[in-house]
């Protein structure tokens, strides 16, 4: 199931970014819902909020050592705790969609604009819904462990 939910947050990464590559022009910008959903093509050389452009290694080094620690720790994860599993294995799936992109055209492709906010994409989404994921569950385990001590 690990190997399955990647591939799926993957493909679904790539093929709405293959979407707006086809079908739209670098910096085009279509409102879904004027002034409050657009999307609007841009390449992100950078990481969150476009800092530290550029820097296209310093991500594609930063991205595999997490992957390896990642895959580590997910082995550790008791196969009846599948919240955590799973939360991993979708914040792996985000993590290399947007590495696919680095690695192959130096940058990554974003296009969800809410206007209020920088551009996002994709993967982008499953690395902070899997972020949240995985923070809710550390907590509820604290507490449990705290409740357990007192």
């Amino acid at each position: 199931m690990f190997w399955l939910i990647i591939l799926l947050c993957v493909a679904l990464d790539q093929f709405t970014k293959y979407l707006v590559v086809s079908h739209m022009a670098l910096g085009q910008s279509i409102p879904v819902i004027e002034n409050v959903l657009h999307i609007t093509y841009v390449l992100n050389e950078g990481a969150s909020f476009s800092l530290l452009q550029g820097q296209k290694w310093f991500f594609i080094v930063v991205t595999i050592i997490v992957l390896i620690v990642m895959c580590f720790v997910w082995h550790k994860i008791p196969k009846e705790d599948k919240w955590l599993r799973w939360s991993i294995a979708v914040f792996i799936g985000g993590m290399l969609g947007n590495f696919i992109d680095r690695v192959r055209q130096g940058a990554v492709i974003d296009f969800i604009d809410i206007r209020v906010f920088p551009i996002w994409n994709v993967a982008d989404s499953l690395l902070v819904l899997s972020l949240i994921a995985i923070a809710i569950k550390v907590l509820l385990l604290e507490t449990k462990r705290k409740q357990n001590h007192d």
